[in-house]
Protein backbone atom coordinates (compact mmCIF):
# COMPACT_ATOMS: atom_id res chain seq x y z
CA UNK A 1 0.00 0.00 0.00
CA UNK A 2 1.44 3.35 -0.97
CA UNK A 3 1.58 6.11 1.59
CA UNK A 4 -0.92 8.25 -0.32
CA UNK A 5 -3.46 5.44 -0.27
CA UNK A 6 -3.54 5.21 3.52
CA UNK A 7 -6.66 7.12 4.52
CA UNK A 8 -7.61 6.91 8.19
CA UNK A 9 -10.20 9.70 8.48
CA UNK A 10 -13.28 10.41 6.33
CA UNK A 11 -16.51 12.38 6.74
CA UNK A 12 -19.69 11.06 5.13
CA UNK A 13 -23.27 12.30 4.89
CA UNK A 14 -25.65 9.33 5.20
CA UNK A 15 -29.35 9.23 4.44
CA UNK A 16 -31.59 6.23 5.07
CA UNK A 17 -34.66 5.49 2.97
CA UNK A 18 -38.18 6.82 3.60
CA UNK A 19 -40.94 4.33 4.36
CA UNK A 20 -43.51 3.84 1.60
CA UNK A 21 -47.06 5.15 1.91
CA UNK A 22 -49.86 2.83 2.91
CA UNK A 23 -52.57 2.40 0.27
CA UNK A 24 -56.13 3.65 0.72
CA UNK A 25 -57.45 1.38 -2.06
CA UNK A 26 -61.01 0.02 -1.95
CA UNK A 27 -61.61 -3.44 -3.36
CA UNK A 28 -63.57 -3.47 -6.61
CA UNK A 29 -64.51 -6.42 -8.85
CA UNK A 30 -67.08 -7.01 -11.56
CA UNK A 31 -69.64 -8.55 -9.23
CA UNK A 32 -68.42 -6.96 -5.99
CA UNK A 33 -69.35 -3.29 -6.08
CA UNK A 34 -68.35 -2.49 -2.52
CA UNK A 35 -65.64 -4.91 -1.45
CA UNK A 36 -64.24 -2.82 1.35
CA UNK A 37 -60.71 -1.58 2.04
CA UNK A 38 -57.78 -3.65 0.79
CA UNK A 39 -54.93 -1.16 0.71
CA UNK A 40 -51.54 -2.71 1.51
CA UNK A 41 -48.76 -1.39 3.75
CA UNK A 42 -45.83 0.64 2.53
CA UNK A 43 -42.38 -0.95 2.38
CA UNK A 44 -39.67 -0.23 4.96
CA UNK A 45 -37.02 2.29 4.01
CA UNK A 46 -33.49 0.97 3.52
CA UNK A 47 -30.91 1.23 6.33
CA UNK A 48 -27.38 2.58 6.05
CA UNK A 49 -25.24 -0.13 7.64
CA UNK A 50 -21.55 -0.06 8.55
CA UNK A 51 -19.93 -3.48 8.24
CA UNK A 52 -16.53 -4.74 9.37
CA UNK A 53 -14.24 -6.27 6.72
CA UNK A 54 -11.00 -7.89 7.91
CA UNK A 55 -9.51 -7.64 4.40
CA UNK A 56 -9.53 -3.82 4.46
CA UNK A 57 -6.63 -1.85 5.97
CA UNK A 58 -7.62 1.69 5.10
CA UNK A 59 -10.60 3.97 4.41
CA UNK A 60 -9.24 4.93 0.99
CA UNK A 61 -12.23 3.40 -0.84
CA UNK A 62 -14.47 5.94 0.93
CA UNK A 63 -12.27 8.97 0.25
CA UNK A 64 -14.45 10.25 -2.59
CA UNK A 65 -17.83 8.98 -1.35
CA UNK A 66 -19.26 11.96 0.52
CA UNK A 67 -22.95 11.05 0.26
CA UNK A 68 -24.47 7.61 0.77
CA UNK A 69 -28.22 7.07 0.39
CA UNK A 70 -30.32 3.98 1.01
CA UNK A 71 -33.36 3.13 -1.11
CA UNK A 72 -36.90 4.29 -0.32
CA UNK A 73 -39.66 1.81 0.50
CA UNK A 74 -42.29 1.42 -2.20
CA UNK A 75 -45.93 2.35 -1.63
CA UNK A 76 -48.52 -0.25 -0.68
CA UNK A 77 -50.86 -1.60 -3.38
CA UNK A 78 -54.29 -3.11 -3.77
CA UNK A 79 -55.29 -6.55 -2.47
CA UNK A 80 -53.28 -5.87 0.66
CA UNK A 81 -50.08 -5.91 -1.34
CA UNK A 82 -47.11 -4.65 0.74
CA UNK A 83 -44.66 -2.38 -1.01
CA UNK A 84 -41.08 -3.61 -1.50
CA UNK A 85 -38.54 -2.62 1.14
CA UNK A 86 -35.90 -0.08 0.18
CA UNK A 87 -32.40 -1.39 -0.56
CA UNK A 88 -29.93 -1.21 2.32
CA UNK A 89 -26.62 0.55 1.73
CA UNK A 90 -23.52 -1.07 3.26
CA UNK A 91 -20.36 0.83 4.13
CA UNK A 92 -17.51 -1.65 4.56
CA UNK A 93 -14.70 -0.51 6.85
CA UNK A 94 -11.51 -2.02 8.36
CA UNK A 95 -11.52 -3.45 11.86
CA UNK A 96 -10.65 -0.76 14.37
CA UNK A 97 -12.90 1.91 12.81
CA UNK A 98 -14.58 4.30 15.23
CA UNK A 99 -17.84 5.98 14.16
CA UNK A 100 -18.47 9.51 15.45
CA UNK A 101 -21.20 12.09 15.12
CA UNK A 102 -19.46 14.79 13.07
CA UNK A 103 -21.27 17.67 14.77
CA UNK A 104 -20.75 16.62 18.41
CA UNK A 105 -17.68 14.37 17.91
CA UNK A 106 -19.39 11.91 20.24
CA UNK A 107 -18.44 8.26 19.55
CA UNK A 108 -21.47 6.34 18.28
CA UNK A 109 -19.93 2.89 18.00
CA UNK A 110 -16.89 1.02 16.69
CA UNK A 111 -16.15 -1.95 14.47
CA UNK A 112 -13.89 -4.57 16.00
CA UNK A 113 -14.98 -7.87 14.38
CA UNK A 114 -15.19 -9.17 10.84
CA UNK A 115 -18.79 -9.17 9.59
CA UNK A 116 -20.00 -6.97 12.48
CA UNK A 117 -22.89 -4.78 11.34
CA UNK A 118 -24.07 -1.49 12.85
CA UNK A 119 -27.17 0.32 11.57
CA UNK A 120 -25.99 3.91 11.58
CA UNK A 121 -29.10 5.40 9.91
CA UNK A 122 -32.34 3.47 10.27
CA UNK A 123 -34.83 3.40 7.43
CA UNK A 124 -38.32 4.77 8.01
CA UNK A 125 -41.21 2.40 8.65
CA UNK A 126 -43.82 1.95 5.96
CA UNK A 127 -47.29 3.37 6.53
CA UNK A 128 -50.23 1.06 7.26
CA UNK A 129 -52.82 0.47 4.54
CA UNK A 130 -56.47 1.39 5.05
CA UNK A 131 -57.62 -2.17 5.79
CA UNK A 132 -55.95 -1.84 9.22
CA UNK A 133 -58.41 0.91 10.11
CA UNK A 134 -61.60 -0.93 9.22
CA UNK A 135 -64.05 -1.17 12.14
CA UNK A 136 -67.72 -1.78 12.80
CA UNK A 137 -68.35 1.95 12.75
CA UNK A 138 -66.06 2.74 9.83
CA UNK A 139 -66.22 -0.07 7.30
CA UNK A 140 -64.71 1.84 4.38
CA UNK A 141 -61.83 4.00 5.67
CA UNK A 142 -60.53 6.10 2.83
CA UNK A 143 -57.27 7.01 4.47
CA UNK A 144 -53.95 5.29 5.16
CA UNK A 145 -50.72 6.16 6.96
CA UNK A 146 -47.90 7.98 5.22
CA UNK A 147 -44.46 6.40 5.53
CA UNK A 148 -42.00 7.64 8.15
CA UNK A 149 -39.08 9.63 6.83
CA UNK A 150 -35.58 8.17 7.02
CA UNK A 151 -32.68 9.57 9.06
CA UNK A 152 -30.07 11.98 7.81
CA UNK A 153 -26.79 12.60 9.59
CA UNK A 154 -23.13 13.45 9.19
CA UNK A 155 -20.71 10.84 10.48
CA UNK A 156 -16.95 10.68 10.79
CA UNK A 157 -15.11 7.38 10.34
CA UNK A 158 -11.79 7.24 12.16
CA UNK A 159 -9.44 4.27 11.84
CA UNK A 160 -7.29 3.11 14.74
CA UNK A 161 -4.72 0.66 13.43
CA UNK A 162 -4.98 -2.81 14.98
CA UNK A 163 -1.48 -4.09 15.75
CA UNK A 164 0.19 -6.01 18.55
CA UNK A 165 3.21 -3.74 18.91
CA UNK A 166 3.34 0.02 18.38
CA UNK A 167 6.71 1.62 17.52
CA UNK A 168 7.09 4.93 19.36
CA UNK A 169 9.92 7.39 18.86
CA UNK A 170 11.08 10.77 17.66
CA UNK A 171 11.30 11.42 13.93
CA UNK A 172 14.31 9.79 12.31
CA UNK A 173 14.84 7.35 15.21
CA UNK A 174 15.07 4.39 12.81
CA UNK A 175 11.56 2.99 13.19
CA UNK A 176 10.94 2.52 9.48
CA UNK A 177 14.35 0.88 9.02
CA UNK A 178 13.63 -1.56 11.87
CA UNK A 179 10.23 -2.40 10.40
CA UNK A 180 11.73 -3.05 6.97
CA UNK A 181 14.29 -5.45 8.49
CA UNK A 182 12.11 -7.52 10.84
CA UNK A 183 9.03 -7.65 8.55
CA UNK A 184 8.22 -7.75 4.85
CA UNK A 185 6.92 -4.18 4.97
CA UNK A 186 8.51 -1.64 2.64
CA UNK A 187 8.13 1.73 4.38
CA UNK A 188 9.61 4.90 2.93
CA UNK A 189 13.05 5.46 4.44
CA UNK A 190 15.19 8.60 4.24
CA UNK A 191 17.51 10.64 6.43
CA UNK A 192 15.14 13.46 7.31
CA UNK A 193 12.39 14.00 9.83
CA UNK A 194 8.80 12.92 9.23
CA UNK A 195 9.61 10.46 6.45
CA UNK A 196 6.69 8.41 7.77
CA UNK A 197 3.51 10.40 7.37
CA UNK A 198 1.17 7.40 7.62
CA UNK A 199 1.29 4.31 9.85
CA UNK A 200 3.05 1.31 8.30
CA UNK A 201 2.03 -2.22 9.27
CA UNK A 202 4.33 -5.22 9.11
CA UNK A 203 3.97 -8.87 10.08
CA UNK A 204 6.91 -10.26 12.04
CA UNK A 205 7.55 -13.96 11.34
CA UNK A 206 8.54 -15.64 14.58
CA UNK A 207 9.59 -19.17 15.43
CA UNK A 208 7.41 -22.15 14.44
CA UNK A 209 5.40 -20.13 11.91
CA UNK A 210 4.05 -17.79 14.59
CA UNK A 211 3.52 -14.13 13.74
CA UNK A 212 2.68 -10.78 15.31
CA UNK A 213 1.92 -7.37 13.85
CA UNK A 214 4.03 -4.23 14.34
CA UNK A 215 2.86 -0.72 13.46
CA UNK A 216 5.39 2.01 12.71
CA UNK A 217 3.67 5.17 13.92
CA UNK A 218 4.77 8.61 12.62
CA UNK A 219 7.39 10.19 14.88
CA UNK A 220 6.27 12.03 17.99
CA UNK A 221 7.62 15.47 18.76
CA UNK A 222 7.16 17.48 21.92
CA UNK A 223 3.66 18.93 21.85
CA UNK A 224 2.09 16.18 19.74
CA UNK A 225 -0.59 15.73 22.39
CA UNK A 226 -1.66 19.33 21.70
CA UNK A 227 -1.59 18.76 17.96
CA UNK A 228 1.82 20.25 17.16
CA UNK A 229 3.83 18.92 14.25
CA UNK A 230 1.88 16.16 12.56
CA UNK A 231 -0.46 16.32 15.52
CA UNK A 232 -2.27 13.90 17.76
CA UNK A 233 -4.25 12.32 14.89
CA UNK A 234 -1.48 9.69 14.72
CA UNK A 235 -1.33 9.04 18.47
CA UNK A 236 -4.67 7.25 18.27
CA UNK A 237 -3.03 4.46 16.27
CA UNK A 238 -1.11 3.25 19.31
CA UNK A 239 -4.16 3.21 21.60
CA UNK A 240 -4.94 -0.36 20.57
CA UNK A 241 -1.42 -1.80 20.72
CA UNK A 242 -0.94 -4.11 23.69
CA UNK A 243 2.82 -3.44 23.79
CA UNK A 244 4.74 -0.23 23.09
CA UNK A 245 8.29 -0.41 21.74
CA UNK A 246 10.16 2.84 22.35
CA UNK A 247 12.97 3.34 19.85
CA UNK A 248 15.74 5.76 20.85
CA UNK A 249 18.97 6.13 18.83
CA UNK A 250 22.27 5.44 20.58
CA UNK A 251 23.64 8.80 19.42
CA UNK A 252 20.84 10.75 21.14
CA UNK A 253 22.28 13.48 23.40
CA UNK A 254 20.24 12.30 26.43
CA UNK A 255 18.56 8.90 26.08
CA UNK A 256 16.65 8.95 29.43
CA UNK A 257 15.42 12.48 28.67
CA UNK A 258 14.09 11.42 25.25
CA UNK A 259 12.26 8.50 26.85
CA UNK A 260 10.70 10.82 29.45
CA UNK A 261 9.46 13.18 26.73
CA UNK A 262 7.89 10.34 24.75
CA UNK A 263 6.17 8.94 27.84
CA UNK A 264 4.94 12.41 28.81
CA UNK A 265 3.38 12.93 25.35
CA UNK A 266 1.49 9.65 25.70
CA UNK A 267 0.42 10.52 29.24
CA UNK A 268 -0.99 13.86 28.17
CA UNK A 269 -2.80 12.31 25.23
CA UNK A 270 -4.31 9.39 27.17
CA UNK A 271 -3.01 8.31 30.61
CA UNK A 272 -4.38 4.80 30.11
CA UNK A 273 -1.77 4.20 27.43
CA UNK A 274 0.88 4.01 30.13
CA UNK A 275 -0.77 0.84 31.45
CA UNK A 276 0.55 -1.05 28.41
CA UNK A 277 3.70 -3.13 28.48
CA UNK A 278 6.76 -1.12 27.46
CA UNK A 279 10.14 -2.07 26.02
CA UNK A 280 13.00 0.27 25.07
CA UNK A 281 15.26 -0.49 22.11
CA UNK A 282 18.47 1.54 21.77
CA UNK A 283 18.87 1.65 17.99
CA UNK A 284 22.00 2.31 15.89
CA UNK A 285 24.04 0.57 18.60
CA UNK A 286 26.54 -0.75 16.02
CA UNK A 287 28.35 2.58 16.48
CA UNK A 288 29.08 1.69 20.13
CA UNK A 289 32.14 -0.28 21.21
CA UNK A 290 31.89 -2.63 24.21
CA UNK A 291 33.47 -0.13 26.60
CA UNK A 292 31.04 2.63 25.69
CA UNK A 293 28.11 0.21 25.81
CA UNK A 294 29.11 -0.88 29.33
CA UNK A 295 29.19 2.77 30.49
CA UNK A 296 25.77 3.40 28.96
CA UNK A 297 24.34 0.33 30.69
CA UNK A 298 25.37 1.68 34.09
CA UNK A 299 23.57 4.95 33.40
CA UNK A 300 20.48 3.30 31.88
CA UNK A 301 20.12 0.76 34.70
CA UNK A 302 19.72 3.70 37.09
CA UNK A 303 17.40 5.64 34.75
CA UNK A 304 14.93 3.10 33.35
CA UNK A 305 12.25 1.18 35.20
CA UNK A 306 11.39 -0.81 32.07
CA UNK A 307 13.50 -3.39 30.18
CA UNK A 308 15.79 -2.21 27.38
CA UNK A 309 17.86 -3.78 24.60
CA UNK A 310 20.67 -2.65 22.29
CA UNK A 311 19.90 -3.27 18.62
CA UNK A 312 21.10 -2.30 15.16
CA UNK A 313 18.80 -2.70 12.17
CA UNK A 314 21.59 -2.10 9.65
CA UNK A 315 24.10 -4.48 11.28
CA UNK A 316 21.35 -6.98 12.26
CA UNK A 317 22.42 -6.89 15.93
CA UNK A 318 20.07 -7.92 18.75
CA UNK A 319 17.05 -8.39 16.44
CA UNK A 320 16.31 -12.00 17.40
CA UNK A 321 16.60 -11.06 21.07
CA UNK A 322 14.15 -8.21 20.38
CA UNK A 323 11.64 -10.58 18.72
CA UNK A 324 11.97 -13.04 21.61
CA UNK A 325 11.30 -10.33 24.17
CA UNK A 326 8.32 -8.92 22.28
CA UNK A 327 6.81 -12.38 21.84
CA UNK A 328 7.24 -13.06 25.54
CA UNK A 329 5.53 -9.77 26.44
CA UNK A 330 2.65 -10.33 24.01
CA UNK A 331 1.95 -13.81 25.34
CA UNK A 332 2.47 -13.15 29.02
CA UNK A 333 -0.34 -14.43 31.22
CA UNK A 334 -2.36 -11.53 32.67
CA UNK A 335 -1.72 -10.97 36.36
Amino acid sequence: MTEGNFVDYVKIHVTSGNGGKGSAHLHREKYIAKGGPDGGDGGHGGHVIIKGNKNLWTLFHLKFKRHIKAGHGEHGGKQRSTGADGENQYIEVPLGTVIRDTETQKPLDEITEDGQEIIIAEGGKGGLGNWHFKSSTNQTPRYAQPGISGEEKDITLELKVLADVGLVGFPNAGKSTLLSVITAAKPKIADYEFTTLKPNLGIVKYRDFKTFVVADIPGIIEGAAEGRGIGHRFLRHIERNSTLLFLIPADAPDIPKQYEILVDELRRYNPEMLDKDRLIAISKSDMLDEELKAEMKKELDNSFDVPYLFISSVAQLGLQELKDKLWEMLNREPV
